[in-house]
This record gives structure tokens, C-alpha cells and sequence, in this order.
């Protein structure tokens, strides 16, 4: 199961590729179509689930267009239950 997973907002995403560049197992890229601003927005490509939530990409987005999520530790699972 993934440890973690991001969520492109394309309505925010003007295609600058900065998150693809930092990407440490390379799972962003860019769209083949267009936005509704007129952008090729950024997608994640992640279909074995290796994304880790390391946050490189949303750090480094200047449009605050990505959102990362991860799942807790199984330890800390167990401290919230």
C-alpha cells in the first residue's frame, strides 16, 4: 500500500514543471491535454504506489497547487486508537 499520495489541483497549476523536476522517483508529469486556463497541468503517475508524501512537490510549487497526503505510522495508528 502507498505511504503517501498527492492531489493536483489543475485549476491552480500553470505547467511550470518545477515539481517534476524534484520528484525523487519521478511520478509527476505533465498533462497531454490542456486546462481551462489554458495550462498543461501537472499529474501524478503513480500506478504501483510508490509515492512516499516526501513533499519536494508541494514545496516547491509557486502556485500552491498540490496537496499531499500520507498514511500514519502503524505506531501512531495505535497510539491514536
Amino acid at each position: 500500500m502507498a505511504r503517501g499520495t498527492i492531489k493536483i489541483d489543475e485549476n491552480r497549476c500553470k505547467g511550470c514543471e518545477l515539481c517534476t523536476s524534484v520528484c525523487p522517483k519521478d511520478l509527476i508529469h505533465m498533462a497531454e491535454y490542456f486546462s481551462a486556463r489554458g495550462y498543461r497541468p501537472a499529474m501524478l503517475v503513480d500506478p504501483d504506489g510508490q509515492c512516499t508524501g516526501c513533499l519536494l512537490c508541494s514545496t516547491i510549487c509557486p502556485d500552491v497547487a498540490i496537496t499531499v497526503y500520507r498514511e500514519l505510522p502503524a505506531k501512531a495508528k495505535a497510539v491514536m486508537a
